[in-house]
């Protein structure tokens, strides 16, 4: 199973392993609702991020209840759902313009930044609410 979802591609840019960590949780298998979820958020939020800044490497995607307990995550994270992921750029250096694009990007719906990383999300099923924070996780 965990050799399939190695090769399942979200879109051009984005494979659905990248927002798993199997390597560390190999129980970390999300269901069909939580891959068309994810598929929604490359599509609208990290692919015009990437067209925008280069590569982007994600940090965590979904996460199972069990795995969202072990990294401390809140109960009802948008992680559970496959609707929030924790990204960076490959490029360090462009921080700063991934944040700018994505504060004004019409499709987010969360956007928190931290220390060199942010957490993005989004919502297939309803308006997005454009919650904003940087440096919430500082």
């Amino acid at each position: 199973m965990k050799e399939n979802l190695n090769s399942v591609k979200l879109s051009p840019h984005f494979k659905l392993s990248e927002f798993l960590n199997l390597g560390k949780y190999p129980y970390n298998i999300p269901t069909m609702q939580v891959v068309a979820n994810l598929t929604y958020g490359c599509h609208l939020l990290l692919e015009p991020a990437r067209q925008e800044v280069g590569p982007i490497m994600i940090n965590s995607g979904f996460r199972n209840a069990r795995v969202n307990r072990l990294v401390g995550g809140i109960n009802n994270s948008q992680h559970l759902l496959g609707q929030a992921a924790d990204i960076r750029p490959a490029d360090p250096k462009q921080f700063a313009k991934l944040v700018d694009f994505l504060k004004n990007w019409e499709h987010t719906d969360q956007l928190l930044t931290g220390n060199g990383w942010l957490h993005i999300s989004w919502n297939p099923f309803g308006p997005p609410r454009h919650y904003i924070h940087i440096d919430y996780y500082k």
